[in-house]
């Protein structure tokens, strides 16, 4: 009895997970694909249609296919994934971005992080934050920020005193740049 082409799908994808890992719903979309493609070719053979020609066929290089993953499962607790090229590493370095002809912000950007998200692996920031704070570095920050606010104050203060003996308005700058 021959199989049927879910069956076949179901083999071909089986065969990929058991050589490189996949997730859940990379294995989900690699079952969905196969399946459409065993069906097309069925067509073809039934119908003697032939198939559009693939850049395989075509005497081009095979494209890769990358594994479809989600900006938000691309950080995991030890490893960072390029969403550019699939490149597995503990922090996504600007030197590696730019291999790929962009800037941090351009890629966060591109894929919708927050501009504060760090791109590195979850352990890593975790480590870093606890040796931040061992050295003393939250209560120095908030020390450091206190400090600039009281300066800060005694300027405003120093210059509307000057400006009330004088008769003057003070400008102000703006704290934030205006957009067009």
């Amino acid at each position: 009895m021959p199989q049927k082409l879910i069956e076949i799908a179901s083999e071909i994808v089986q065969t990929q997970v058991s050589l490189t890992p996949m997730t859940a719903t990379g294995i989900a979309s690699s079952l969905r694909q196969v399946f459409r493609t065993l069906q097309e070719m069925q067509k073809a053979e039934a119908g003697g249609i032939e198939l559009a020609p693939t850049a395989e066929v075509a005497g081009e290089a095979p494209t890769e296919e990358k594994p479809v993953l989600s900006p938000a499962n691309s950080i995991q607790n030890d490893k960072v994934i390029c969403l550019e090229c699939g490149a597995e590493m503990r922090q996504l370095t600007s030197k590696h971005l730019v291999s790929h002809g962009m800037k941090q912000k351009e890629y966060k950007k591109k894929y919708g992080f927050a501009m504060g998200t760090p791109l590195a692996a979850k352990s890593l920031t975790k480590a870093r934050s606890k040796a931040a704070k061992k050295r003393g570095l939250p209560e120095n920050l908030k020390k450091a920020i206190e400090a600039g606010r009281q300066s800060k104050a005694k300027v405003t203060a120093k210059s509307s005193v000057s400006a009330a003996e004088t008769g003057k308005k003070v400008k102000r700058r703006a704290s934030r740049k205006k957009t067009a």
